[in-house]
Parts: C-alpha cells; sequence; structure tokens
C-alpha cells in the first residue's frame, strides 16, 4: 500500500470511532429495579407496570433494548421485601422504582447509594426517608400518597352513603405507616361523628374472614378500607365480604370499587407509575435524587358503584354523584 493510501485509511477509521463510540454509548443497556409488595398476575399489579413501561417507552427507553427491567414480587410478605431489597440492590442497578414506604424502608437500609424513586409513600419525611420534600438530600425522592386527612373524608363519606351506620370497621395492615395514621386519623374524628371505630387487621384468608364476621355480629356497621399491599391482594374477598354481610364500604382507591366495592375517594396510582418513569428518565440521564423535589399527588377519584349501592339498598345523594369521577351502573 502506498503512504497515501494508508494515511487514508487511517484517517478514515479515527474519524469513524468516535461515532462508533458514541453509537456504543447510545444503546448502552441500563438497568432498573423493580421491588413490588404486589402478586405479579394481579390485573392492578399489570396496569401500573404497563403504565411504567409505556411511560419510559416514551420517553426512549426499550426494555430489551436499551433497558433491562428487573422485578421482585414480594407479595406483602415482611421477610421476602427485606430479601429481595438486597438482591436488588446486589445487582447494582442505575435506579430502582419501590412501592410504597414498606419496601422504601428495607431498600434505604440496605443502600445509600442506588438512587430509588418511590410511589404511594404518605410521609416520606416523617418516616425518615427524606430531609424536606423540597431538597431530599439524599438517594432517595418519588411521589407521596395522600396524607393521613384524607382518611376524615373517607368517614364523612361513609357517613354520607350510609347515614345509619354507629359502627366503623377500619380495615388495615397494622405493620405500615399507612395503617397506622390513618387509623388514628379516623379515631380523632368519631365523637364529632357520632361514631365508634375499631380496627379490623389484615392477615391471612382466614383471619380476614374471622375479623370481619366477628365486626358484622353488631348491627350498624360499616366500613373504611385503608391502602396497603394486601388489601389490594385481597380486595375481591374483602369485596365479597362486604357483600355478604352487607356492609357498605369505603375504598381507599378505583380498583376495589370496580370489582363491586360501593364507593372510593383516593389517589390516581397508575398515574404515580407514569409519573415515576419521568423522575427514572432523568436519573438515567445525570441528574441526583437529593436534587429532584419529592412531589404530593395533583388529582384525587371518587368513584362510586351504583349497583352495588342498589343491593345494599342504600340511595346515594344526587350531589355527590354530580361530583364523582366516574359512576359505575
Amino acid at each position: 500500500m502506498r503512504r497515501r493510501d494508508f494515511i487514508k485509511v487511517i484517517a478514515g477509521s479515527a474519524a469513524a470511532w468516535p461515532l462508533a463510540t458514541r453509537a456504543e454509548q447510545a444503546e448502552r443497556v441500563r438497568d432498573v429495579g423493580v421491588l413490588m409488595p404486589l402478586v405479579p398476575d394481579d390485573p392492578e399489579s399489570v396496569a401500573r407496570m404497563s403504565a411504567f413501561k409505556q411511560s419510559l417507552q416514551s420517553l426512549g427507553w426499550m426494555d430489551g433494548r436499551n433497558l433491562r427491567i428487573d422485578m421482585r414480587w414480594s407479595k406483602g410478605n415482611a421477610v421476602d421485601t427485606r430479601k429481595y431489597a438486597a438482591e436488588l440492590v446486589a445487582l447494582a442497578p442505575d435506579v430502582i422504582l419501590a412501592t410504597g414506604s414498606n419496601t422504601l424502608g428495607p431498600l434505604l437500609q440496605t443502600t445509600r447509594i442506588v438512587p430509588i424513586v418511590f410511589v404511594v409513600v404518605p410521609d416520606p419525611v416523617g418516616g425518615g426517608f427524606v430531609r424536606s420534600l423540597e431538597r431530599p438530600g439524599g438517594n432517595a425522592t418519588g411521589f407521596t400518597e395522600s396524607d393521613y386527612s384524607l382518611a376524615g373524608k373517607w368517614l364523612e363519606l361513609l357517613k354520607q352513603v350510609a347515614p345509619g351506620v354507629t359502627h366503623v370497621g377500619v380495615v388495615r395492615d397494622p405493620a405500615i405507616a399507612t395503617g397506622i395514621g390513618t387509623f388514628a386519623a379516623i379515631q380523632s374524628m368519631v365523637s364529632q361523628m357520632g361514631v365508634d371505630a375499631r380496627s379490623i387487621d389484615l392477615g391471612d384468608v382466614d383471619e380476614i374472614k374471622r375479623a370481619v364476621a366477628a365486626f358484622a355480629s353488631s348491627p350498624n356497621g360499616g366500613l373504611i378500607v385503608t391502602g396497603s399491599a394486601l388489601t389490594v391482594i385481597h380486595r375481591d374477598l374483602i369485596v365479597a365480604l362486604a357483600a355478604q354481610y352487607k356492609l357498605p364500604a369505603v375504598y381507599w382507591a378505583r380498583p376495589p370499587v370496580a370489582a363491586g366495592g360501593l364507593i372510593s375517594y383516593g389517589d390516581d396510582i397508575v398515574n404515580e407509575y407514569r409519573q415515576a418513569a419521568g423522575y427514572v428518565d432523568r436519573i438515567l440521564k445525570g441528574e441526583k435524587p437529593a436534587n429532584l423535589p419529592v412531589q404530593n399527588p395533583t388529582k384525587l377519584e371518587l368513584v362510586i358503584n351504583l349497583k352495588t349501592a342498589k343491593a345494599l339498598g342504600l340511595t346515594i345523594p344526587q350531589a355527590l354523584l354530580a361530583t364523582a369521577d366516574e359512576v359505575i351502573e
């Protein structure tokens, strides 16, 4: 090869190197861990993860191309949650998505380095997960659940749709912050609402059946079902028990009402997963969780099932129907 031809070859190769390097970097596979306290085949789980993945895709992140998602499902089990938190951190992902304080806590106990985006955490400052909403300051940020004052609205709704209720059973997971905080908020209002409140603590299927049956043995009862992994997993059972014992019930979000529950008022949780994808995108592009403000819910949904109201012999006030985001007939 003549000298000038050799120089052309070398020059051409050198010019191609930056292009090849940029293409390789653009398609570098990034790792996202997801710790979910639910079960994988639940329609609610599918809806949440579909929203998350679709939003990531709209931002240019394709699972299987430039993104790898490692899922862990703890099914509401605290021991498995801690185990899977350690497993995900050991994989050294670029970012982890966490659902609820019961998954965020074990993750932060395991790492203060791997970035974490959380959803449906009721009080991240009070829980010690972030320094402040505006400046989280550590390796976690995300999207909160409505604060415990929402529990007072649930009690008001229950009395609006079923004025004869005098005994309120609060279905909750006593092991998580939401279960403790919402029950305390309801207890603080019972005297002014003319009711008494007692806890119906979640366990396995048989324990839930026994607890609801025991509560239903007293007349004029109604339920407030608070949000948790266990109430998501057992929502069909809880809805069926409410129907069996003719108990009007207010739920934390739409899914139980779509399954036959009476009424719900709460956050659009699926939308939080869409928003979380935006924070994951920003972290993958170099931003730090410490500088991304924690965001509060932007929308609350009121959903009413008229078919269930009719079965319970209840008449929903027209003023309440007029404000509903969705009426199921």
